[in-house]
Order: structure tokens, then sequence, then C-alpha cells
């Protein structure tokens, strides 16, 4: 006869297995789900409506982006954004008109749109508030004088000092 204080030893049933199994596929699943609800919450749309149209223009804008021979250079100095666009002498340019997007490449909680103006050196300033550390794009779209778009991405990398 068993001693009734023995304890009696676990054994593993197909109930257990069945049961350790559907609280992994759970964990699984719920992660993939919480991924993907992340990942649709943070896309920050299209770049364009019909990407075979664009296409078709992107050979003539990129030949008549690069005869405008600019060097374009970006800066964060404390808070201002520093915009320096010269042609091929080394000069400032003066523009038409600049459209910016500063923000996160993953997110667009923190998307600003600078307001660039003129300095007496030709650079063009923009005040953007404290920027965080890590990496930044400025999405820049400039009309010059005589008309061209010049369009560029430009990657910013705010080290933590």
């Amino acid at each position: 006869m068993a001693n009734p204080s023995e304890k009696k030893e676990f054994e593993l049933t197909g109930k257990h297995v069945l049961a350790i199994v559907v609280s992994a596929f759970t964990v699984i699943i719920g992660v993939n789900i919480f991924m993907a609800y992340s990942a649709i919450g943070t896309f920050p749309g299209l770049e364009t409506r019909n990407s075979y149209v664009a296409s078709q223009q992107f050979d003539a804008q990129k030949a008549a982006q690069e005869a405008l021979g600019w060097d374009v250079r970006v800066d964060v100095d404390g808070e201002t954004l520093v915009l320096d666009i010269s042609d091929k002498a080394g000069d400032p340019v003066t523009v038409k008109s600049i459209y910016g997007l500063l923000g996160r490449a993953t997110h667009v909680k923190e998307d600003q749109e600078p307001a660039f103006s003129q300095g007496s050196n030709g650079v063009y300033l923009a005040q953007v508030g404290p920027l965080g550390e890590g990496n930044w794009n400025l999405r820049l779209n400039v009309i010059a004088e005589d008309g061209t778009s010049f369009q560029r991405r430009i990657p910013i990398f705010i080290s933590g000092k």
C-alpha cells in the first residue's frame, strides 16, 4: 500500500502538451499582430501616386538637376539648420523657393517643415528647435531661379555628445 504522505510524481500528459503548444502559438501570434500594427501605424505614406509615370520623367529630371551643378551641404548648429547651396564655382546660390521636411526615417511624429531664410553669407538658415540624437532626414525640394526642380534626401546624424 502506498504511503499517503508520498508526493505523486508529475506525469506529462497530452493535455499538458496541448496547453504548452497553444500558449506558445498564442504568444507568437500576439507578437506578430503587435509588430504589424506598429509597422502600419508608423508608415508615413505614399512616396508617389503613380510610380510608372514618375519613372518616365526620372531621367529628364535627373539631367536637369545635375545640369545645375549644385553642391548641397547641411549642418545642425544648436537649434539652427544650416543649408549651404553652392554652384560649380563655389558661390552661394539664390533660389526661387525652398521646401524642406525634416524628420526621422522611421516615424512621422517629429516631422517639421523648417522655414528657410537666406543669411548674409548666402547660406539658408531655419530654426528647428532641439533635435534628439540619432538619424534624421531632410527631404529637400528647391526651385531654381530658372524653374528647375532640385530634389534631394539628405541624411543627418545628430550625435549624443
